[in-house]
């Protein structure tokens, strides 16, 4: 152990009291948090169950018309399936809008003559700026009409803003070209427009679809994902999805809609100037700028979330893949963040402004560097003898279990709701995967995210580019 003077003793001490006053606090508010929205979800997904009443009123004959929005670039290993199987979607008045941004691969070739599409000259009203179409192609598939549009790369952004000026229908529904849509996606998307008429926006559900099998957007068979890092994300997307994005909901607070799956009432979107191709973000960046414009207008609006509508994706099967991934999310968190920087804490913004900015500020933006800043600490307490070992490891491996649990709750909420089936196997991988993924993957994603942070003005708008496999979808 290293020794030191009296003062430079009591000073450390001092420090590393106060240090250990704001980690129990800062444990104590993410474990409170954590309970509430894993509790509020679970039960809002009971309920829903029971509710049989429910799927009947959104069985009826009030279709909303939505155009689906699918940015590409270099997608040609998944597109033709993710284009299939929005073609089998049970909605009655759509239209699919692919847009290949510039890819070096046959994306579009493929597209062409798997959909048998033709060449058309048709102008397109910019409402939002983004680089111009180099080629249109359409066609039909039964009643679905097809378009795939042709430009240079400008970005996940600038194909989107694209697709929305292309789009003829008043709500667009924008998914990633990797994902697969369950069959009754968009009349369960579209339920609270039938339920609201002020809502601008509405995120769907993600689920991964590593271990699934799909034959016309129905899940035939489920399991964990075999390879442990996709295996572990299950974990993380049902703690987000399932409870926190659910808890939000219950006061308009949601600040993000993922970018694979998120509906959005097109004139308000064209009207805040559409999605921002300078960040890397743009999901979670539209979502605040639409709380901003309405919050700042007067504008009565909701922004909800439909944990029914579920969007089957691909999660990275390789630490590489996520640690790519990882970053640039957290380089988009911290673009949004700091460009509407002026909601923090500010009345007129109400509880998106105190609550949603400041849980998103402490426990995701700066979360790495807090949590990175704690071991730093436990390491120089115990450099100076100043810790209790035996206790601070029952303390973590407490706080550990305790986060397992959480994480477990979510989990089987969803598979007992959705009336899933587990084998034995699957049960015990998640009991075990459940603590490793917070006690090993989330302090390697601590490391990643601070790794982003410092290098934030590096490959701002690149396509991360991720290895995908062919989905299981029939």
């Amino acid at each position: 152990m290293l020794t030191a003077s009296a003062a430079t003793v009591s000073l450390i001490q001092g420090f590393l009291y106060g240090v250990g006053v704001f980690f129990v606090l800062y444990l104590i508010g993410y474990s409170t948090f954590l309970f509430l929205s894993v509790t509020v979800g679970s039960s809002f997904l009971y309920r829903r169950k029971r509710e049989t009443h429910y799927k009947n009123q959104i069985m009826t004959d009030c279709y909303v018309p939505v155009s689906v929005i699918v940015p590409a670039y270099n997608e040609s290993v998944t597109v033709v399936s993710s284009i299939s199987s929005l073609l089998k979607l049970e909605y009655s008045l759509y239209e699919v809008i692919v847009v290949d941004d510039g890819s070096t691969d046959d994306t579009a070739q493929q597209i062409i003559d798997t959909f048998h599409l033709h060449e058309v000259d048709q102008p397109v009203r910019m409402q939002i700026k983004c680089k111009p179409a180099k080629s249109i192609w359409t066609g039909r598939h039964g009643s679905v009409p097809i378009t795939l549009v042709r430009k240079d790369n400008g970005g996940k952004a600038d194909a989107l803003n694209m697709g929305i000026n292309v789009s003829k229908y008043p709500y667009f529904v924008g998914i990633d070209a990797d994902s697969v849509l369950q069959y009754d996606s968009l009349q369960e998307i579209v339920a609270p427009l039938i339920e609201n008429d002020n809502v601008v926006a509405v995120g769907g559900l993600v689920r991964l679809a590593n271990g699934v099998e799909l034959k016309d957007g129905r899940m035939t068979s489920y399991s964990l994902p075999k390879k442990t890092i996709a295996a572990m994300q299950v974990f993380e997307y049902d703690r987000s999805f399932l409870s926190a994005r659910i808890l939000f909901d219950q006061f308009n607070g949601n600040l993000i809609i993922s970018g694979a799956f998120g509906m959005f009432r097109k004139d308000m979107v064209v009207a805040v100037g559409g999605y921002d191709p300078d960040t890397v973000g743009e999901d979670m960046e539209l979502v605040t700028k639409l709380h901003v414009f309405c919050k700042t207008n007067g504008i009565d609006y909701l922004i909800k979330y439909a944990p029914n509508a579920v969007c089957w994706s691909q999660a990275p099967e390789t630490l590489r893949d996520l640690i790519k991934q990882r970053k640039r999310w957290h380089r988009g968190l911290f673009e949004c963040m700091t460009k509407h920087w002026i909601i923090f804490g500010k009345l007129r913004y109400g509880l998106v402004g105190s609550l949603s900015y400041t849980y998103f500020l402490i426990y995701e933006l700066f979360s790495p560097a807090i949590e990175l800043f704690g071991i730093f600490t436990m390491v120089l307490a115990a450099m100076f003898n100043f810790v209790n070992i035996p206790y601070m490891l029952m303390f973590f491996g407490i706080y550990a279990v305790y986060g397992s649990i959480m994480s477990l709750t979510a989990f089987f909420s969803r598979v007992q709701t959705r009336d899933l089936s587990l084998s034995r196997r699957d049960v015990v991988r998640a009991l075990v995967l459940s603590l490793f993924e917070i006690v090993v993957l989330r302090f390697i994603m601590a490391v990643t995210r601070m790794v982003a942070l410092i290098g934030i003005r590096k490959n701002k708008n690149r396509w991360d580019k991720l290895e995908r496999t062919e989905l299981h979808s029939q």
